[in-house]
């Protein structure tokens, strides 16, 4: 048997869950999406619009929810790697004793549902919850911070559930990068500081790059801890299609937002693979 066929053998059953699963359903929003929305009545099958991908660049409530996604998954991101990246270092380079109870540490909150962190950041980050109820009994503040409905509460609830995933990928990231390499750039003189910042940095830049574009792709999709640590109001693109589709019934206005939402990730996750390339191209 060939290589090629024995690819296809191999390859095959997952390109067609793929396809499946996560292409076509992603293809059928597109005609939806061409089309208006009559309230009282539903789609007009016969009429074809570009009204809703205009609305999104043109209508300000739309442009403020995507640019309040994009600034939110910025956010959560940079977070996560000024976060993460001493923690997987200590995980690799740190004291034997230290490694296995920080990787539970990182690996412990996946094994929690989603919805029950969210409840536990309302628990802590509510107008009497147990942040604000602490810092009013020990007289740092006179009345409630406002941490949930806001920015604030999102971004501290989504990077701590985001956190592992970049840990892990600076982890795998930073047992690549050959130690010889560190010891000899010391051997040279160089100080521990500018070994990590010449040698250990750029070799773990493909790590810092693939955690980055996961986390940022999963936090402008995200859907449930954005509907509960924001609230109804304040709202992002998944919560915002969450309610054109479910409470508005506007499928259309639903889908372009959906296609808009998978085309700029996919838009990301392609320039980013660019930049990876090219960088592995120049190392």
């Amino acid at each position: 048997m060939s290589n090629w066929k024995a690819g296809v053998l191999l390859f095959g059953p997952l390109a067609l869950l793929l396809i499946g699963v996560f292409l076509v359903p992603v293809l059928l929003l597109a005609p939806t999406s061409f089309h208006e929305y009559a309230p009282g009545v539903g789609i007009v099958a016969n009429s074809w619009t570009l009204e809703n991908y205009a609305r999104i660049v043109t209508d300000d409530y739309y442009r403020e929810v995507v640019w309040r996604t994009l600034y939110l998954g910025l956010g959560v991101t940079v977070s996560c790697l000024l976060l993460g990246y001493p923690v997987a270092y200590l995980i690799v380079r740190g004291p034997a004793r230290l490694r296995l109870p920080l990787t539970l540490l990182v690996i412990f909150p996946l094994m929690l549902n989603l919805v029950v962190r969210s409840f536990g950041w309302i628990a802590l980050l509510s107008n009497r919850g147990l942040v604000n109820n602490f810092l009013i009994q020990t007289g740092l503040i006179g009345a409630p911070l406002k941490l949930m409905f806001n920015l604030t509460g999102l971004m501290i609830g989504m990077t701590h559930i985001y956190l592992p995933f970049m840990v892990l990928m600076l982890v795998a990231a930073l047992q690549n990068v050959p130690r010889d390499v560190e010891a000899a750039a010391a051997t040279l003189g160089s100080s521990r500081s500018h070994v990590f910042t010449s040698v250990t940095l750029p070799l773990t830049a493909p790590g810092i790059i693939s955690g980055s574009i996961l986390v940022f792709v999963l936090t402008i999709s995200a859907l449930v801890t954005p509907r509960m640590l924001g609230g109804p109001t304040y709202k992002v693109m998944a919560t915002l299609i969450y309610d054109e589709y479910m409470q508005l019934l506007d499928w259309p206005s639903g889908s372009a937002l959906s296609f808009s939402l998978t085309v700029i990730a996919i838009a990301i996750i392609w320039a980013s693979s660019r930049i990876t390339k090219r960088w592995a191209g120049m190392a």
